[in-house]
């Protein structure tokens, strides 16, 4: 996998995973739960994600070569790009009216 795909298919993945507790009722868009999910386990499936979107990217970055050292502003810049990336899934969720 070349460098520009690698990093197409992580911010992919990325703009997927961010929007995945919004968009379905699934616990980790895979097991199926009894009640509806509250606000705050949407919060932490989204957390989860952008550990698991953190690990892909740390792999690949390995795969490519050595493994830049980060600080705790590589994290705060990340950490809101992905809650950026969820923006479109949380507001189809709690802004758009529903038919039901």
């Amino acid at each position: 996998m070349s460098h520009s795909l690698g990093v197409f298919f992580l911010v992919a993945l990325s703009l997927l995973l961010a929007n995945t507790p919004f968009l379905t009722q699934r616990l980790l868009g895979i097991v199926k739960v009894i009640k509806p999910k509250s606000l705050g386990l949407r919060l932490l499936e989204l957390i989860f994600f952008y550990g698991l979107v953190g690990g892909v990217g740390l792999f690949l970055e390995q795969a490519y070569g050595q493994i830049a050292p980060q600080g705790w502003e590589f994290y705060a810049i990340t950490g809101t790009l992905f809650v950026t990336l969820a923006f479109p899934g949380f507001v189809y969720r709690y802004l758009l009216k529903h038919n039901n």
